[in-house]
């Protein structure tokens, strides 16, 4: 049941249906409908550097890429993804990701991925995606940098970032 549903059910109409369904929308929120956003070109995303740290109200995230990480290192790991696997084809544009395991991975820009959390800060709804250049939630608009910092007034408290080691082959993200 969403939210317009609720409402209705509880015998509100018109006006003040209306007035209760944008009662939590404030005027830097914007949202984005994900169905309709065209898909990234080459050129027009921000691209993060190969190697970054950032740190997140709940995590921080290093992402690694390129031939000769040595993944059998790696302690905590939380997912494992195999490169070359069907269910790991939308990992190979720049622009697409997997969700799995409450997990979202994306590839950000070329051989660079990062991965957050599939819940959302704002209500506990697993329905973050990647879109373009940034995390969103599509229960009602949170948006997410790629280091986990909020966009607008819903994605305030943030997302909790993973860390990601890759050897081209294999992706793991772990804490």
């Amino acid at each position: 049941m969403n939210r317009y549903e609720f409402l209705k059910s509880m015998g509100l109409t018109g006006a003040a249906l209306m007035a209760a369904l944008t009662s939590c929308v404030h005027d830097d929120d914007s949202v984005v409908n994900a169905l309709t956003i065209s898909p990234v070109q080459s050129g027009t995303t921000t691209t993060p550097a190969t190697s970054t740290t950032a740190t997140t109200p709940t995590t921080s995230t290093t992402t690694a890429t390129g031939n000769g990480t040595d993944l059998s290192a790696i302690k905590n790991r939380l997912l494992t993804v195999d490169l070359s696997s069907q269910a790991a084809s939308e990992l190979k544009k720049v622009g697409g990701y997997i969700a799995q395991s409450g997990i979202v991975v994306a590839q950000v820009s070329a051989g660079v991925y990062v991965a957050v959390t599939q819940t959302c800060s704002h209500e506990p709804k697993k329905q973050v995606i990647f879109n373009v250049s940034e995390f969103y939630c599509t229960a009602h608009g949170a948006r997410f940098d790629l280091t986990g910092k909020g966009k607008n007034s819903f994605g305030s408290r943030g997302i909790a970032v993973y860390k990601v080691a890759t050897d081209g082959l294999t992706l793991v993200v772990y804490s």
